[in-house]
């Protein structure tokens, strides 16, 4: 049985590719579009109160599938999860990236000036389409496709790694608050930390702690945990800083913290039960 989560098909429609692999009423390839909001939320249905699945974030490719009473159905080209946004959320079309937003949050603004009030705010990950520079009282800007302009040393070359370590840019996450289905600098939980953090860093992860327990790296035992490593829990993961210390995005302090890892056991143990892996990512 396919994960829905992460291949496109219904009864009634499906992605060509898998037309050896599911029965649908009709199959298409889907149209290229990129996010145009600072964040969306990916939903399981087009139901405005159905529940966040993921969140995608400005400029990010996906494939359009159907686009109806105000929904579109899309799967995203950076980690494949399917489901519905609203429709204006996309626009078509794929101007290749140029840069990536690389701090935790940062402003765009009407013109290259600080001082004028942004036009929205972007989220670490965030594509960009670069098109020139300006300066500002020694303040370098990036100039945007769309007419902004974001602080130049905010952003840099789509796809070059942040840092070598995830988990050093995962602790620039601390306090961000927690959310369910998030996964940005304004909100984010514990799997979309994982996954962002790992991206930044030039690493690709699945989205849901599930799908990273089955797939990132190698299992070890809870006696050999040291920094990088992860720990899961059914539904939660955590990444250890060090031997000692984890860091988490979880809802007991809805923000991304950081806890000694025999505390968070005597917290959690009584209430959901003890780890349940152990893994060690391979670029370890």
């Amino acid at each position: 049985m396919l994960d829905r989560r992460l291949n496109a098909f219904r009864p009634d429609l499906a992605d060509r590719s898998l037309q050896d692999k599911v029965e649908a009423g009709a199959y298409c390839d889907g149209t290229d579009a990129v996010i145009a909001l600072p964040t969306v939320p990916l939903r399981p249905r087009p139901d405005a109160s159905s529940g966040i699945d993921t969140e995608l974030l400005f400029g990010e490719p996906v494939k359009v599938f159907e686009r109806a009473n105000g929904w579109a159905w899309v799967q995203s080209t950076i980690d494949t999860y399917v489901g519905y946004l609203p429709d204006d959320a996309v626009f078509h079309g794929l101007t290749p990236a140029t840069h990536w937003v690389t701090a935790v949050r940062t402003f765009v603004y009407p013109e290259a000036e600080l001082r004028k009030p942004p036009i929205r705010s972007l989220s670490m990950g965030s594509r960009l389409v670069v098109t020139g520079e300006a300066e500002t009282r020694g303040t370098r800007y990036l100039k945007l496709a769309d007419g902004g302009f974001i602080i130049a040393r905010h952003a840099g070359a789509i796809g070059a790694p942040l840092a070598g370590d995830y988990v050093e840019i995962a602790t620039r996450f601390i306090e961000t608050p927690y959310l369910w289905g998030g996964r940005s600098g304004f909100g984010i939980d514990c799997s979309g930390l994982v996954q962002l953090a790992m991206m930044m860093s030039g690493i690709s992860v699945l989205r849901d702690s599930d799908m990273q327990a089955a797939s990132i790296g190698s299992e070890i035992e809870e006696r050999d945990l040291g920094r990088g490593d992860l720990v899961f829990w059914k539904g939660h993961v955590a990444i250890m800083e060090n031997e000692e210390m984890m860091l988490h995005a979880n809802g007991y302090t809805m923000t991304v913290s950081r806890e000694l890892y025999r505390d968070a056991l005597n917290r959690i143990t009584p209430l959901y039960g003890r780890p349940t892996l152990f893994r060690r990512p391979a670029s370890k």
